[in-house]
């Protein structure tokens, strides 16, 4: 009987719907029904315009945002986050397909899936492993860095549909090179066609809803209009552009769209693609996890509700494979449709499922009214939703705040924009393990001292504070290991070097929560060395888990001076001069 309850609560752990599945009721349906309903609104165009950026059939785009939503409801720990086609990972896609030199649009679709299962299945063992904390080696600058920058890409890649022209490329440099040579080239009707549903869109976004509410409309009913902004543009550029025969004057139009149920697909077989795709797939994982968990913890924040990182990790990985699966490809959470959600009212990953059943609705009754649809519209929608991504604000923040921020963010924007996607995501993993390991190889040593008439310490170059000449007191800001442990031998040494008086050392480790072995080797030497010259090392406030560890050693035994509970334990016993050095007087240094 033991053994059941104990393996309910492993299947729950991965099946977080059965947590607020059996809490579900009338009024949580009702609230994640609206939810759906403006959220569908939304995706439709969305993911059609998506699929265009990632170089794919705009059914695709569709597919992509019915199966893995459903996947995302029962595995998912965000009762908000909105899973589908997001702009960063879509230019992933169409930058890792690019590499393939692939012609035949069923090879390209295929591709896609392929990379689709393979980001599944990576994003699915690092959740089983409980690998998720890997994710915060990607540093926050650099993660704005590289969205900042491929938003600049993604709108700058778009323009060539705005004119009505062709070009290409995965860089900046590409990119303008390819819309200089054939500027010449554009076609005015697409022109005013892409230019209008830019400036409508822009407008939607700042205009739309201060007009309604001026108008008297309800505050629900103007956010639902407004969100239907991109429905508007289609609707009536997609009119337009069959009304006038627009596509004879050379305005291009989406065409067919298969009309049905997402079919039933698998992923490629062949050795050389999975290769080929295992880099990209892996990189697309990373953002695409960073991306997702970030806006899922904020939302949650909101409402203080917990997402289990692990687990997210789980619910992106099937919703990656439901993508797979179903002719879809890559897909995460994104940001501007969770908030959309969140703020529409949703109240459990429910919403998302219902999203699900109206994005196959469209897919099969309304994809014969996108014939028409003229791809500049849905460039334009593209460019709207990208420039709010863009935050060049980031760089002068940084600067100001820390210059090696500044610089992890100049570089992967630098690096993102004139050498691609792909260069940029791994110019940022770099940078991100890079900072950690250069901030935590010199740690912050400070030597402290006794504020009068307290029984603190601290920095001698900050405050007042009383000083003893033999006695020479370094707090230590950071956990020791290989990588900054001479950092603090050198240290130590350099300064009993520049005061021969000097007869006691304490390292104050209240801010060490971890010892390696390097480290400990470290403080052998340092214990040896200070012993030849005549000098006691000690410790203080040494934490419990760090002091469990030193036991298990030698080092305790051999060390010359002792552990204190306490600094101030420590300062009362060794600030008095020793038998031996009879008068020596106490110095008072106030710095």
């Amino acid at each position: 009987m033991t053994g059941r309850p104990s393996q309910t609560r492993r299947v729950a752990r991965y099946l977080p719907i059965l947590d607020w599945g059996r809490r579900y009721d009338r009024d949580t349906a009702v609230n994640d029904g609206l939810a759906a309903v403006i959220v569908t609104i939304m995706l439709i165009p969305q993911s059609l315009a998506y699929a265009l950026l990632a170089g794919l059939p705009p059914e695709m785009g569709l597919y992509a945002s019915i199966l893995p939503l459903v996947a995302y409801a029962i595995f998912g720990t965000s009762r908000t986050l909105a899973v589908g086609p997001v702009a960063v990972v879509s230019l992933m896609t169409a930058s890792a397909i690019g590499t393939l030199g692939l012609t035949d649009p069923a090879q390209i679709a295929l591709a896609a899936g392929t990379l689709a299962f393979a980001s599944g299945a990576i994003l699915l063992a690092l959740g089983f492993l409980r690998l998720g904390f890997l994710a915060n080696f990607l540093s926050h600058p650099v993660i704005a860095g590289f969205i900042t920058a491929s938003g600049l890409l993604i709108a700058a890649s778009q323009l060539r549909h705005i004119l009505g022209i062709s070009g290409g490329g995965h860089t900046l440099v590409e990119i303008g090179h390819g819309l200089w040579q054939n500027l010449g080239g554009t076609n005015l009707p697409t022109l005013i066609i892409g230019g209008s549903a830019l400036a409508f869109l822009f407008w939607v976004r700042k205009g739309l809803k201060p007009l309604l509410l001026s108008r008297g409309v309800g505050p629900r009913l103007a956010d639902i209009l407004t969100k239907a902004g991109p429905v508007g543009a289609v609707a009536v550029t997609t009119l337009a552009s069959w009304a006038f025969d627009l596509h004879s004057h050379g305005v291009s139009i989406v065409g067919t769209v298969p009309m049905g149920l997402p079919p039933l697909t698998l992923p490629a077989l062949d050795p050389e693609l999975w290769r080929a795709l295992f880099v990209p797939a892996l990189l697309i994982s990373i953002i695409g996890f960073v991306e997702s968990v970030s806006v899922a913890q904020t939302l949650a924040a909101k409402r203080r509700q917990r997402i289990v990182p692990d687990q997210e990790l789980i619910g992106l990985g099937a919703s990656n494979v439901a993508a797979a699966v179903t002719g879809g490809y890559p897909v995460t959470g994104g940001f501007a449709r969770s908030v959309v959600n969140f703020d529409a009212g949703a109240e459990t990953p429910a919403a998302g499922a219902m999203t699900a059943i109206g994005i196959l609705l469209a897919a099969l009754f309304l994809t014969p009214l996108l014939y028409f649809l003229p791809t500049a519209t849905l460039a334009a929608t593209i460019i709207v939703a990208v420039l709010s991504l863009v935050d060049l604000h980031v760089l002068s923040r940084a600067w100001s705040y820390n210059r090696v921020d500044f610089a992890a963010v100049a570089v992967t924007i630098l690096v993102t924009l004139t050498l691609g996607v792909e260069a940029g995501v791994s110019a940022g993993v770099a940078l991100s393990i890079g900072m950690h390991l250069y901030k935590t190889s010199k740690p912050h040593v400070a030597e402290i001292g006794l504020v009068p008439g307290t029984q603190h310490f601290r920095n001698i170059l900050r405050h007042d504070v009383t000083t003893v000449p033999h006695l020479v007191a370094l707090r230590v800001d950071e956990s020791l290991y290989f990588a900054n442990a001479s950092f603090l031998e050198d240290y130590v040494t350099e300064r009993v070097l520049r005061s021969p008086e000097i007869r006691d050392v304490v390292l104050l480790f209240s801010a060490v929560n971890e010892v390696d072995l390097s480290a400990l080797e470290t403080l052998e030497a340092i214990n040896r060395r200070l012993a030849d010259m005549g000098i006691r090392l000690h410790l203080s406030e040494v934490k419990g888990p760090v002091m469990d560890r030193l036991k298990r050693c030698s080092f305790l035994d051999e060390m010359t001076g002792e552990v204190f509970l306490s600094h101030y334990d420590a300062w009362a016993r060794l600030s008095e001069p020793r038998p031996a050095e009879g008068g020596e007087d106490e110095g008072v240094a106030a710095q």
